[in-house]
């Protein structure tokens, strides 16, 4: 058999006997928690409370603001405050990230992550292939020149902490 022709039909019983876990169930994503923010730390860091649980402390997914010892980053951890203190909100946990929960937060139906990078508050997140899920909206940020963005010379907050450390 020519080789171009095992190789197609390799492909295809491949394809037809699925990947060894195909017919695995997938974990359900944990349902939402209703609480609220009791807390802001800085521009992506929160403690979100459940009435009867114990306080999770959550950084904000996909998205990155500058340290409170960087330019601009009082003002992120401000505007998170005026986003979702003290106001009812619903979080969807994505995972882990150290010590701390990741996960979108909500609050009226806003997603704060996306909010904070459309005015100018933090960056999207990026993957390996250079997007995230709120570039468009941080390339916009960036146009209208709001935020940390109108200044110029704002450095994103991993290349802060390489240069200069940790806040302290």
């Amino acid at each position: 058999m020519p080789p171009t022709r095992l190789t197609a039909l390799l492909l295809a019983w491949l394809l037809a006997a699925g990947s060894p876990d195909a017919g695995a169930a997938k974990p359900a994503a944990p349902a939402p928690l209703q609480g609220a923010v009791t807390q802001v730390i800085d521009g992506d860091t929160v403690r979100f409370s459940v009435p009867g649980q114990p306080a999770i402390d959550l950084r904000l997914a996909s998205i990155d603001a500058p340290e409170l010892c960087q330019p601009w980053g009082p003002e992120a951890r401000k505007a998170l405050i005026e986003l979702a203190l003290n106001k009812p909100a619903t979080l969807r946990t994505t995972g882990r990230d150290g010590a701390r929960t990741v996960g979108v937060l909500t609050v009226d139906g806003l997603n704060i992550s996306q909010r904070l990078v459309e005015d100018g508050h933090a960056w999207s997140v990026r993957g390996r292939n250079g997007r995230g899920p709120f570039v468009k909206h941080e390339r916009m940020a960036q146009s209208l020149t709001r935020g940390l963005h109108a200044g110029g010379g704002a450095v994103y907050p991993a290349d802060f902490r390489r240069d200069r450390g940790p806040c302290r």
